[in-house]
């Protein structure tokens, strides 16, 4: 439990990039806040037991175990003589949630295998030590995904799930006492190996940058479930991932160094809220060694200008840790930061409980319209490499919609994958479908996406290890044919009651606050203990029904026409016409799952209010505060200086414009963050990007993809945000 002792009291030492926004000490409400915020994390089930952590001791220890016999078969099968073999070592280290001591009951271990200049990567690691893992009785699910960013071995090991990823270091031998923080490690290595060794190398980093180890794990636990329960915590899905959020919450220390961790979350929502991406957030000064290893520089690197929420790594060699963040993840995420910012001000003001705060989202009520991914292969196998390559290529479709729709036409994808239970070896994802909320409607203008799910499906072909049976199936869906796999015992939820003499209107539980959030949710993972307890959310506002007119359906070319229309008393009716063109399964009968269909149209239903609240720009006032002007000389490395300031507001907004210029470039991020590509190793793929706003793009070399009718999309009703 938190207290203010001196044990626990931390000097006003600048950590970081600039001076603490506040040095207060807790208050005596605050340690009360605190106390219930850790008792409902332990309630929630997010400590796992003392036999637990012993028997990933235990785990940890055989797979240590298991890379010394590895290292030392490699070094016999290339001819080294027995003393060479005998000192031939290989070390095991965590990194992650892990080490972070963050883990929760059922969490995988993070996990790098660092090994000698001989014991080569594809040959050695995916091939030697995967035949081991094979053969060894303890290990299950073995997965190997050597063509991601950062090659990757997933496995069981009696139960406990780990990630082995390879380093394979310049040394002939790794001593037993090896440091890995040493930066003469990275020396004649490449770059896999620089971004593997990442890893710990950051872990270890922020725990040395932040001024109260123990406040900083309670505050990120605090993160990581409310980001799970929010369905925004999937870096591959186009989130943010464990090390983001560390990030992030990291940072929030560092401002606020003697705070107690239910102040750090309050102030979490509050500064990030308030936080004018894409200025990156940075633990500490960037700095280029005489190794010559590319660091995140957005004066010098092109692509690096284009990454939307830059959340920079404290270790040499600083990178962006969440360049997979899109235009619609980003819209996701500070939409879910605005209603958690909502939330702990009526707790500061009402003395509330924790429980609100974590609601869970409820994905299949808050969108009209769904792409479904359907994905199978012929056995548990060939299921399970399909599915790491596919989940890999995801968050391009993403990015694909926005380049082709101008940013139109928004997506939200679902970080979890579902299984028809009813199918064999198969798995699902959806992706939530929407206009772009305050954009005009413009005459004659369709959605159309069936080149851009071409384009997808063809990047998904290119899998090198393609086998017989693996397929893959995209089509539309709207919100009533969802399948009912997807909703807890295979139950679809009763629709809301609707307010009679209230059109669009519905029936709220009792107790229920909807004047501030206004989002759907669902539930991403949620806990048993809390299903009981957590108030349900529902759709609220809807300004029409959408009805079926009618349909025309072309079989050979798996294409749908789909004319809607919406009567609504204060509006004429309108129509809604779009078009979505799903490949038909090869070798797969089309009635094989309810749930799929051929050529079911792409519509973007008439909602007139947008679902949440945008990001107002009050003064938040806070006594007795010193606010940072966030500025750092990249070039030298030198400490910033602070100047204080008269609203928490302008800090934060002075500390992310100072943090980019102290980056080399102004921070006046809309005029930079616009051109070029979309992410490292994926020019190829994402070929013409196309944002909304750039100066530079041209419709004429755009292919027009989708139009929307100006008819076709009820007008937003003018409500104050």
């Amino acid at each position: 439990m938190a207290s203010v002792s001196a044990s626990n009291q931390v000097n006003t030492l600048c950590l970081g990039v600039s001076e603490p926004i506040s040095t207060a000490w807790p208050t005596e409400f605050d340690l009360i806040k605190t106390r219930e915020l850790e008792k409902f994390l332990a309630d929630c089930g997010l400590y796992e037991t003392r036999e637990e952590a012993i028997r990933r001791e235990e785990v940890l220890g055989r797979v240590d175990q298991i890379v010394k016999v590895w290292v030392k078969t490699v070094s016999r099968a290339k001819g080294f003589n027995e003393q060479l073999v005998h000192e031939a070592n290989a070390k095991i280290f965590t990194f992650g949630s892990y080490r972070l001591g963050v883990h929760g009951p059922g969490a995988d271990i993070d996990t790098l295998c660092v090994g000698p200049r001989h014991a080569t990567r594809d040959e050695d690691f995916f091939g030697e030590l995967h035949r081991m893992l094979a053969e060894t009785p303890e290990v299950q699910e073995l997965h190997p995904v050597p063509d991601a960013h950062v090659p990757v071995m997933r496995f069981k090991f009696n139960g406990v799930s780990i990630d082995l990823l390879y380093a394979r270091l310049s040394l002939w031998v790794i001593p037993e006492d090896f440091d890995i923080s040493q930066e003469t490690i990275l020396q004649n290595v490449d770059e896999q190996t620089v971004r593997s060794l990442n890893g710990c190398r950051v872990t270890d980093q922020i725990l040395r940058l932040v001024p109260n180890i123990q406040n900083f794990r309670t505050t990120l636990r605090c993160m990581r479930f409310w980001a799970k329960r929010r369905g925004v915590y999937s870096n591959v899905s186009g989130f943010l991932g464990g090390i983001n959020w560390a990030l992030l919450v990291a940072r929030i220390c560092q401002l606020y160094p003697n705070a107690v961790p239910s102040t750090l979350v309050s102030r979490f929502f509050r500064v990030y809220t308030q936080w004018r991406w894409p200025n990156p957030v940075i633990l500490c000064p960037i700095e280029e060694k005489c190794l010559g290893l590319p660091v995140w520089d957005p004066r010098r690197n092109i692509k690096d200008r284009n990454h939307l929420m830059p959340i920079i790594t404290p270790a040499y060699p600083s990178m962006n840790s969440s360049y997979n963040v899109s235009w619609s993840t980003l819209r996701i995420m500070e939409e879910e930061l605005q209603r958690g910012n909502e939330i702990v001000k009526e707790m500061d003001t009402e003395n509330t409980g924790w429980i609100t705060l974590f609601e869970p989202f409820l994905f299949f009520e808050a969108y009209k319209n769904y792409l479904q991914i359907d994905i199978t292969a012929e056995n548990d196998v060939d299921l399970r490499n399909w599915k790491g390559w596919v989940e890999s290529r995801l968050r391009l479709l993403t990015r694909k919609i926005e380049r082709d729709t101008g940013g139109m036409l928004q997506c939200h994808p679902h970080p979890a994958e579902f299984s028809d239970t009813s199918r064999s070896f198969h798995y699902c994802y959806f992706m939530g479908l929407r206009r772009k909320e305050g954009s005009a409607a413009k005459e004659g203008e369709q959605f159309d996406i069936r080149l851009t799910v071409d384009d997808f499906k063809n990047t998904v072909w290119m899998y090198s290890s393609w086998k017989r049976g693996m397929w893959i199936h995209v089509c539309h869906i709207r919100h009533k044919n969802i399948p009912n796999f997807v909703f807890p015992g295979g139950v679809r939820p009763p629709q809301p009651m609707k307010v009679a003499g209230e059109q669009g209107r519905v029936l709220k539980p009792m107790g229920f606050n909807s004047q501030k959030r206004k989002r759907d949710e669902i539930d991403a993972g949620s806990h048993p203990r809390e299903s009981t307890s957590l108030v349900e959310n529902v759709k609220s506002d809807l300004q029409g029904e959408v009805k079926l007119e009618q349909v025309e359906v072309n079989v050979g070319d798996s294409l749908t026409k789909v004319i809607c229309s919406s009567e609504n008393s204060s509006h004429n009716s309108i129509e809604v016409e779009g078009y979505a063109r799903c490949s038909q399964p090869l070798g797969a009968a089309s009635s094989a799952s309810g749930s799929l269909s051929l050529g079911r149209a792409l519509v973007i239903e008439t909602t007139s209010e947008p679902l949440v609240h945008q990001c107002s720009s009050k003064e938040v006032g806070e006594s007795q505060v010193g606010l940072v002007d966030q500025v750092q000389n990249f070039d030298v490395g030198k400490r910033v200086n602070c100047v204080q300031s008269s609203t928490v507001e302008r800090g934060i907004a002075a500390a992310a414009a100072a943090a980019a210029a102290g980056q080399g470039f102004s921070p006046c991020c809309s005029s930079l963050f616009q051109n070029g590509g979309l992410e490292e190793l994926e020019d190829a793929e994402l070929t013409a990007p196309f944002y909304p706003g750039n100066p530079g793009a041209s419709s004429t070399t755009q292919k027009q993809l989708i139009r929307l009718n100006a008819n076709s999309l009820v007008k937003a009703r003018g409500k104050g945000t």
